[in-house]
């Protein structure tokens, strides 16, 4: 699978989160509640101070290890933090991440990606890794995926 290094500056991101485990049986209940509750009951609408248009997939706090807890979220970059309290807010970090380039179903192709990324060696930071979708398309979407990398 191919991807190129690229350095992102920090971004807000401003949504809804859950604790998951890809070992628990409910992980994909989980994440689909979250893409749910994040579309279908007015969450993505009422996010103030949007950057764009894009919606985030964010996978964080999962402590250098693929199959431990982790926090997943579903969220919109903003251009500032919201005053009330009622999201949850998360500074996607600065620094190198791998960027690949994913088309096709929003659901199976995105997994059928992560499938491969786990796979392969590559020097991750295990801090912070997201899915920035590009359009809404479920079955010809476009979704660039971004793994923290180690700095070199």
């Amino acid at each position: 699978m191919n991807y190129e290094i690229v350095t992102l500056n920090e971004k807000i991101a401003v949504g809804i989160s859950a604790r998951a485990n890809n070992n628990a049986p409910d992980v994909c209940a989980v994440i689909g509640g979250l893409w749910n509750r994040f579309f279908k009951e007015g969450v993505y609408e009422s996010i103030p101070h949007k950057a764009n248009e894009k919606a985030l997939g964010i996978y964080m706090d999962y402590a250098g290890e693929i199959n431990v807890d982790y926090t997943a979220m579903v969220a919109c970059e903003t251009t500032k933090e919201p005053v009330k309290g009622e999201y949850t807010v998360c500074h996607i970090p600065a620094g190198r991440y791998a960027k690949f380039v994913v088309h096709g179903d929003m659901v199976q192709a995105v997994a059928m990606a992560w499938q491969e990324i786990w796979q392969m060696d590559l020097p991750r930071t295990f801090q912070c890794d997201f899915e920035e979708y590009q359009d809404d398309s479920m079955d010809n979407a476009e979704i660039h995926i971004y793994v923290g990398l180690k700095a070199e």
